[in-house]
């Protein structure tokens, strides 16, 4: 995949940002509407683009790269896992800060901002290995996620790791690896809700920008050795190693790509819940989400390269 076309996708994704930012500037999308069209995002438009991602039939993979799949993406989780209990060290942050730390090198936002940048930047086949991590992510985020932010305090809540995007998730591997015969009633309804996606998400991802104060952030010398190192030497690291093993071509773009991404919302959702301080979390989140036109462009394009 060459520069200019990574670079020209990466331009609609930030020309639709670019709307979102315009739209909330001149009052079109209000600030008590936000929260209404986010979750809409997560809760319906997100969960059918992933079960029309199979629909569609852009996924010709079969049921071995499904497992191979679940396999590396239980490695690669398990590998941040570790690095979230590292990595703060390394770098010295205060002793009360190495949670958030430790969250933000696993919990990357894979779902609001992963699925319809995949969608807009990576092969169809693609899309099989974002529905696989948007499943660890919600089974390590209630369980692993809530004992680390809440210092061991926070019950594990199964409960929660069914959301609708993870239920869809797992209906749409199910839909695969059965092959499943949709309605086209059904299956064109999906489709169309699904096509939604990427424009209202960029647009309130454009929303978030907007409302953030960018000089505060820049002050902090952390959040640039984060970019540094998990958006750009850890996704180029392991694609190097998958590439070294012989790995699927898509698996190494979609897995590289995932990494490359800004940190997710959840960890500052439950922070907010539990009366955390979350100005940390939100300069990381508003700043990363800035840093991705940059990062991910820049992995896609060296990962292409490699991969000839």
């Amino acid at each position: 995949m060459g520069m200019l076309v990574i670079i020209s996708r990466m331009a609609v994704i930030a020309i639709l940002v670019g709307i979102g930012i315009f739209l909330y500037k001149k009052g079109i999308i209000a600030e008590s509407s936000t929260k209404t069209l986010s979750s809409l995002v997560v809760d319906v438009c997100n969960p059918a683009l992933i079960l029309s991602s199979v629909l569609g039939g852009n996924i010709t993979a079969g049921r071995s790269d499904l497992i191979r799949a679940i396999i590396f993406g239980a490695i690669i989780y398990s590998i941040l896992v570790i690095l979230g209990f590292i990595y703060p060290h390394i770098v010295k942050v205060k002793k009360d800060d190495r949670r958030f730390q430790n969250l933000m090198i696993v919990y990357t936002n894979v779902g609001f901002i992963g699925i319809p940048v995949a969608k807009a930047v990576l092969p169809g086949n693609a899309m099989l290995y974002v529905v696989v991590s948007n499943i660890f992510y919600a089974l390590l985020f209630y369980t692993h996620g809530v004992t680390i932010l809440s210092n061991g305090k926070e019950k594990i809540n199964l409960k929660k790791v069914f959301s609708p995007g993870t239920i869809m998730a797992v209906i749409t591997l199910l839909v695969f690896w059965f092959e499943i015969d949709i309605p086209e009633v059904i299956s064109g309804s999906v489709i169309y809700i699904g096509n939604a996606t990427t424009f209202i998400s960029m647009c309130m991802l454009g929303v978030a920008i907007a409302r953030s104060d960018l000089s505060k952030s820049l002050k902090d010398i952390h959040i640039f050795i984060y970019i540094i190192f998990r958006m750009i030497l850890f996704p180029l690291a392991l694609a190097g190693i998958m590439l070294f093993i012989k790995a699927d071509r898509e698996m190494i773009l979609a897995f590289a790509m995932l990494m490359s991404l800004p940190v997710g919302n959840l960890p500052l959702i439950q922070a907010e819940k539990t009366g955390e301080d979350t100005e940390m979390l939100s300069s990381y989140i508003m700043l990363t989400t800035i840093a991705t036109f940059v990062t991910t462009t820049l992995v896609i394009y060296i990962v292409s390269i490699f991969l000839g």
